[in-house]
C-alpha cells in the first residue's frame, strides 16, 4: 500500500520528463523557418554562393599575378618585344618561362570552367590542375637551366606551385564542406517547417468562414420547445 503513492510519483514524474520535447516541437516558429528557407532559395537563385565566388576570385588573382611576373621577367631582359619573340615564337623549354604563363591559364580555363560556369561539386577538377601544374613544374626545375637565369628562375616556379596548393587547399577544406553544411541547414530546416505547417495550420483565409452544425442549431430548438411542454397548465 505505501508503494503506490511512489508510483505515482514516478510516473508523473516521467510524464514532466517528456513535456519539454512536447514543448520544444510547439515552439517552432514558423516565420522563422519559412524566412530561413527563404534566404536558402535566394543563394540557389543567385546561382553561386559566397565561398565559391572567393575560390574563383582567388583562380583568377593567380592568373592575373603569374602574367604580371612573366611581363616584368620580359621587360627585366631588354624590352618585351624582344624578349617576347624570343621566349615564344623561339620556344626552349630549358629557358623560356612562357610555359608557366601558358600553365596558369590552363588552371584557370579548367577551374573556372569547372566551378563557375559548371558549379561542380568534386574535387576531381582542381586534383588534375594541380597534379598537372606539380609534374610539369618539377620536370621543368630539373631540366631546365632557369635558375642560372638570375631570381626569376626561382620566382615563377614557386609562385605557381604554391599558388596550385593553395586553390586545392581552399576548395577541398573550404568550399566543399561550407556548400554541403549550408545544404544541410537548408534541408533541415525545410524539414522543420513542413513539421510546423502540421503542427500550427494557417489562419483561415477571407474566402473561407465557419458555421455552426445544423445538429446543434436543431438541438436547440427541440429542446425549448421540450421545456415548453413540460410546464404545467394553469
Amino acid at each position: 500500500m505505501n508503494r503506490m503513492p511512489g508510483d505515482a510519483e514516478n510516473a508523473h514524474s516521467s510524464s514532466v520528463e517528456s513535456c519539454p520535447s512536447l514543448r520544444d516541437v510547439h515552439s517552432i516558429n514558423p516565420t522563422q523557418l519559412m524566412a530561413r528557407i527563404e534566404s536558402y532559395e535566394g543563394r540557389e537563385k543567385k546561382g553561386i554562393s559566397d565561398v565559391r565566388r572567393t575560390f574563383c576570385l582567388f583562380v583568377t588573382f593567380d592568373l592575373l599575378f603569374i602574367t604580371l611576373l612573366w611581363i616584368i621577367e620580359l621587360n627585366v631582359k631588354g624590352g618585351i618585344e624582344t624578349t617576347l619573340e624570343k621566349e615564344v615564337l623561339q620556344y626552349d623549354y630549358s629557358s623560356s618561362y612562357f610555359d608557366i604563363f601558358l600553365l596558369a591559364v590552363f588552371r584557370f580555363k579548367v577551374l573556372i570552367l569547372a566551378y563557375a560556369m559548371c558549379r561542380l561539386r568534386h574535387w576531381w577538377a582542381i586534383a588534375f590542375t594541380t597534379a598537372v601544374t606539380s609534374a610539369f613544374l618539377l620536370a621543368k626545375v630539373i631540366i631546365s637551366k632557369l635558375f642560372s637565369q638570375g631570381a626569376f628562375g626561382y620566382v615563377l616556379p614557386i609562385i605557381s606551385f604554391i599558388l596550385a596548393w593553395i586553390e586545392t587547399w581552399f576548395l577541398d577544406f573550404k568550399v566543399l564542406p561550407q556548400e554541403a553544411e549550408e545544404e544541410n541547414r537548408f534541408l533541415i530546416a525545410q524539414d522543420a517547417s513542413e513539421r510546423a505547417a502540421l503542427l500550427h495550420p494557417g489562419v483561415l483565409s477571407d474566402g473561407q468562414f465557419y458555421s455552426p452544425p445544423e445538429s446543434v442549431a436543431g438541438s436547440d430548438e427541440d429542446s425549448e420547445e421540450k421545456q415548453d411542454s413540460e410546464k404545467p397548465v394553469v
